[in-house]
C-alpha cells in the first residue's frame, strides 16, 4: 500500500477538487456519478454521504470493487483510485462528517433513516500531474509529432 507520505501526496492532489466520479457496475455496464468528499484528511479511505436507497448502494454491494476519478484541468491533475466500497450508518462518523452542504441533500437531517456513509478503501491507483503550462504542453506535443518521441507531460505514478 501507500506510505503516509504518498497518501498525503494523493490528498494534496484531490482535496481541493472535492468532487470525484464514482464508477460502479450497473448490471454489465460501468456507471459513474459525482460524489463529494466530506473528510479533512486521507489515510487510505475516502468517505461520501449517500442515501441508503440510492442505486449506487445496490451496485456497490459490500466489498464491491469501485473506481473514483478526480481531475483538475487547470492544474493538470488527474487521479484514478480503485478500491472496495462498504456502507455504514456509524453515528459517530455521520456526526463527524456532517456539514451544511450534506444537509442540503437530506432535509430531514442526519437522523434521516436514509442517511448513510459510503466508505471506499483504496487499494490501488494512478495519478498524473502536468509539470508545466498549457503552452509548454502544446510545445511538447508538437515536438513529439516532429521527432517521433513521446511528449514529457509531467509526473505519472501507479501505486498499490
Amino acid at each position: 500500500m501507500s506510505s503516509p507520505e504518498h497518501k498525503q501526496k494523493i490528498w494534496n492532489m484531490i482535496k481541493d477538487i472535492k468532487v470525484g466520479m464514482l464508477v460502479t457496475e450497473d448490471g454489465d455496464m460501468p456507471r459513474a456519478r459525482p460524489m463529494h468528499l466530506v473528510q479533512d484528511e486521507y489515510d487510505g479511505t475516502l468517505w461520501f454521504f449517500t442515501k441508503r436507497s440510492a442505486e449506487k448502494v445496490i451496485e456497490a454491494k459490500t466489498d464491491s470493487a469501485v473506481c473514483l476519478s478526480f481531475s483538475d484541468q487547470e492544474e493538470g491533475i488527474y487521479v484514478s483510485l480503485s478500491g472496495t466500497a462498504n456502507l455504514t450508518d456509524n453515528r459517530e462518523l455521520i456526526d463527524k462528517y456532517w456539514n451544511p452542504f450534506v444537509g442540503a441533500w437530506f432535509p430531514q437531517g442526519k437522523e434521516d433513516p436514509d442517511v448513510a456513509l459510503m466508505e471506499i478503501k483504496i487499494q490501488m491507483g494512478e495519478h498524473w500531474k502536468a509539470k508545466e503550462s498549457k503552452t509548454f504542453q502544446l510545445y511538447e506535443i508538437a515536438k513529439a509529432n516532429m521527432t517521433e518521441k513521446t511528449p514529457d507531460m509531467g509526473e505519472n505514478e501507479k501505486f498499490g
